[in-house]
This record gives C-alpha cells, structure tokens and sequence, in this order.
C-alpha cells in the first residue's frame, strides 16, 4: 500500500540529486550530466513527478482508510 509513496520519495531524490549534478554542484566533473543546463531542468521535472506520485498515493491512502471506517 506505500510501495507507490516510497517509490515517489525515491524519484524525488533522482530528481534532486539530477538537479544538482546539472548545476554543477554534486557529482564527478566530466559526468556528461555535470554543469547541463538540460539536465538541471530534467531532475526538476523528474523530482515534480515523484511528488505528484507519493500525493496521489497518500491520496489513496486515505481515501481506502476512509472507506474502512465507514
């Protein structure tokens, strides 16, 4: 049942770490992702889709807590 929020944490440090490699801040400097305007923008992008994941999981999280309730 949290599989799909842990999975959404995992892409959001993808996302973060991408971000940064592109920025030049972490990371080996002849990595092709190192200071890549491109890249910098893709771990945005990436780190988005794993928070829109683990939300809509919580989401369905609560929604099946709530039906159990019920």
């Amino acid at each position: 049942m949290y599989g799909l929020m842990v999975a959404g944490a995992v892409v959001i440090l993808f996302g973060i770490v991408f971000h940064l490699q592109g920025q030049g801040i972490v990371g080996p400097e002849q990595s092709f992702m190192y200071r890549s305007g491109d890249w910098s923008w893709y771990g945005l992008a990436i780190a988005i889709s794993g928070g829109i994941l683990a939300c809509l999981s919580g989401i369905r999280i609560l929604r099946q807590r709530g039906q159990r309730a019920s």
